[in-house]
């Protein structure tokens, strides 16, 4: 962990209210002014919930002085990227750069096991691209970052994360992280007040690694195809069921197993999908969600006759702790 990281004041209040979260967004376009000044910004804009609130409020505060990089680096959730080109190139006309970096990604992956490896290399290879983007481009002078506070206090033995650290000495870039003092759901609430859309906004949290620390294991490009397709599904039946919005967070998970199923009247091997539900405040510890059974087994008839590969669908009842909420 940085040796610089802030710690969040215990006297702050915690954001809950519009008015909170306006006094909130007015002190932070005042700070990012003054720091950034006639400067450009960089920002990694994964689409997810705290780089999209941190891209509202560079946008706010210093408009087309900000730009906006989006990398897909294979792992993402199905239609994703479209997504983030949609919404931030056309809708808010933000300053985009979109950047297809798969291969690049996968192929530095190939054979790599050790969760902290994976999270260390995506991390890196990040870095690297932003950097190798900052070249191309005059004036960038500034990183910025969705840095959350949950970030900061678990970057510190209990995983590695991208946004925490790890940045190379020879960078000449300087850290932008406007909402790194504020848990998940203060950074919806100022996402709100910023005017964004709701399904934006109250999306699920997304890793910054991705499917990477999903697909468990060495990742394989079929087995990530395969994470990635029930994952969709998982996800267009809890919208179905009305369970998007009451679910903090929902997702696959493809461990690197494979056990003996039966198809067409014949024998064959697949990988289980566990299914993983979770409801929680500050990501700090979390509940398990109850999904009712007869959406279990739809659930899981659609993703073991739909998806190539997958032949049993496993239900995490893990709280946290003394699970984390990612499995890697």
């Amino acid at each position: 962990m940085s040796e610089n990281v802030i710690v969040r004041p215990e006297s702050m209040e915690r954001i809950t209210t519009k008015a909170l979260a306006d006094a909130f967004i007015e002190e932070q376009v005042a700070a990012i002014r003054a720091q950034v000044g006639d400067k450009k910004v960089l920002l990694a804009l994964s689409g997810g919930v705290d780089s999209s609130v941190v891209a509202a409020l560079l946008i706010k505060a210093i408009g087309k002085q900000l730009v906006c990089v989006h990398v897909n680096h294979g792992l993402m959730r199905k239609g994703e990227s479209e997504q983030v080109i949609e919404v931030f190139g056309k809708q808010l006309d933000a300053n985009l750069i979109y950047i297809d970096a798969t291969d690049r990604f996968l192929d530095k992956l190939v054979d790599v096991s050790d969760p902290e490896k994976k999270r260390k290399i995506i991390g890196n290879e990040f870095i690297e691209v932003f950097n190798e983007e900052a070249l191309k481009l005059e004036g960038i002078s500034f990183l910025a970052q969705g840095t959350i506070y949950p970030d900061i206090l678990e970057s510190d033995g209990v995983k590695a994360h991208h946004n925490v650290g790890g940045l190379p000495e020879d960078m000449k870039l300087e850290l932008c992280e406007p909402v790194a003092l504020l848990y998940k759901d203060e950074v919806r609430v100022v996402g709100s007040a910023l005017g964004l859309p709701d399904e934006m906004v109250y999306r699920q949290p997304f890793p910054g690694p991705g499917l990477g620390v999903r697909c468990l294991g060495a990742i394989t490009r079929d087995r990530l195809h395969a994470l990635r397709e029930a994952d969709a599904i998982l996800r267009e039946e809890f919208d179905k069921a009305g369970l998007a919005g009451k679910v903090w967070q929902y997702f696959i998970a493809v461990p690197d197993v494979k056990s003996v199923g039966v198809r067409d009247s014949k024998r064959y091997e697949g990988w289980p999908a566990i299914i993983r539900a979770v409801n929680t405040t500050d990501a700090m510890s979390a509940t398990i969600e109850e999904i009712p059974y007869a959406l279990l087994h739809k659930i899981t008839d659609r993703i073991t006759h739909e998806v190539e590969g997958i032949n049993r669908v496993l239900y995490d009842l893990t709280p946290k702790p003394i699970g984390t909420i990612e499995w890697e």
